[in-house]
């Protein structure tokens, strides 16, 4: 089976209802809370992407119980440090940068040594955001100048730590809530504005977490040595995967599209934020609060005129994996786009900021890359004729995804490689996109 997929046509005009998998990131944390759970936690519509079946493999290497069937995935948590595993064992996070950082949470209190280890993409990436934080509470951690391979020896004693996450990183933050929960005293954080669904899930579980909303941070304070109750969790769909096929709407003439039970909590939406201040028409329809989640089914048609942006700096840390599509949208608009603070893209999984402006480049549309800002000067009648090879992206999904959007919005012969990327986040992409076009 061949590896690359070809597009040469753009898409046909559509009015469709779909339905996303599971939020990723709520998957994971959900598997990870479910392991410290004194019980049997269930989920259903779990996403089944790859970084999600490779936390479920990490758990059971630690001793947790996990059954998976169809749509619905049952954990029996060992309660709070109660893994079981041998001596030196090695856990793989695969592509999952929310998956190694915030397991190692967790391993702060096993004392036996434990190895990390990642793909080629996940071993290009910062671990030192979390391994010096995680070090402060008394576990040995070893690393490859900051990078994965990691070994880390657990303390029978952590010792609570006051913590200052200036990155606006969720997964730092997590992964500092995490290793708090079995620690005894309280810890503190304060944390640039981010993705709160950590929070979120301690509120619902009544976990002893306050957190004070201030203008540019969060203060949050964790008390240790809590036992947790099962978690039952009925999934939502992911805004991150709708992104791709919100902006395919919008970008395509006469289509309508609306997306079933999407997660939209605010740390979440600067997309739709982004976008309506761009001109395109998105609504959100039966909304609903869901374990302090709000859900939401999406509306979204074309835009016949896309307004430029300078946009707010504010909204990155709750876009940050939407970047790459709203580039596409800024290529359409009538004028000059500026994106700034964006140095954090370089950080993911591929450099995509440089990506994203080599797409763009590659479909004709002139950029400006300068310290983490971005310009993208727009053509409101841009179409392309060219053949444009798309490989070598270090099998980032999201660079994948919006390539495809793109060939099938703006026109080309595309000839895009290492279509497995999507098994990462989002393994029925490609179905649903063939769905639409039906």
């Amino acid at each position: 089976m061949s590896s690359k997929i070809y597009i040469n046509k753009t898409i046909k005009p559509f009015k469709k209802k779909i339905k996303i998998e599971g939020d990723k990131s709520i998957s994971i944390r959900w598997a990870l809370l479910a392991s410290q759970a004194k019980g049997k936690s269930k989920a259903y519509n779990l996403l089944k992407s790859e970084d999600v079946l490779n936390t479920l493999k990490c758990l059971k290497k630690l001793g947790v119980k996990v059954n998976l069937k169809k749509d619905i995935c049952t954990i029996d948590g060992l309660g709070l440090n109660g893994f079981k595993y041998k001596k030196n064992i090695i856990l793989n996070s695969g592509n999952s940068g929310t998956l190694g950082r915030l397991l190692m949470g967790l391993l702060v209190h096993c004392n036996k040594t434990i190895k990390l280890i990642g793909d080629k993409s996940l071993s290009k990436r910062d671990f030192s955001r979390v391994t010096i934080p995680l070090s402060k509470f008394g576990a040995k951690i070893k690393s490859n100048y900051g990078k994965l391979p990691v070994t880390i020896k657990g303390t029978d004693n952590p010792r609570p730590i006051i913590y200052y996450e200036k990155k606006g990183s969720a997964q730092c933050k997590s992964s500092v809530m995490l290793a708090a929960l079995n620690t005894k005293g309280q810890t503190i954080i304060k944390a640039k504005n981010s993705r709160n669904h950590t929070e979120l899930m301690y509120k619902h579980l009544k976990l002893p977490i306050k957190v004070f909303d201030k203008k540019n941070y969060q203060l949050i304070k964790v008390n240790g040595k809590n036992e947790i109750q099962p978690l039952n969790y009925n999934i939502p769909s992911d805004i991150s995967s709708s992104a791709f096929f919100i902006v395919l709407t919008a970008l395509s003439k006469d289509s309508e599209i609306n997306i079933a039970n999407v997660n939209v909590n605010k740390s979440r939406i600067g997309l739709i934020k982004i976008l309506k201040m761009m001109g395109i028409p998105i609504m959100l329809k039966n909304q609903k609060n869901y374990k302090g989640e709000i859900i939401a089914d999406i509306n979204v048609k074309s835009c016949k005129l896309i307004k430029p942006i300078k946009c707010p700096t504010n909204l990155n840390s709750s876009a940050i994996d939407e970047f790459l599509v709203i580039f596409l949208v800024a290529a359409k608009a009538n004028g000059i786009s500026e994106f700034k603070n964006l140095n954090e893209l370089n950080q993911k999984e591929s450099p995509r900021l440089d990506w994203g402006s080599k797409i763009l480049n590659l479909i004709g549309i002139k950029t400006i890359i300068k310290k983490g800002t971005i310009k993208i000067y727009g053509n409101p009648n841009l179409k392309v004729n060219e053949s444009i090879i798309i490989k070598d992206y270090l099998k980032d999904h999201r660079v994948f995804m919006t390539c495809v959007v793109a060939a099938l919005v703006f026109g080309g012969k595309w000839t895009i490689h290492d279509k497995d990327s999507i098994k990462t986040s989002f393994p029925s992409f490609l179905k649903i996109i063939s769905d639409i076009k039906k």
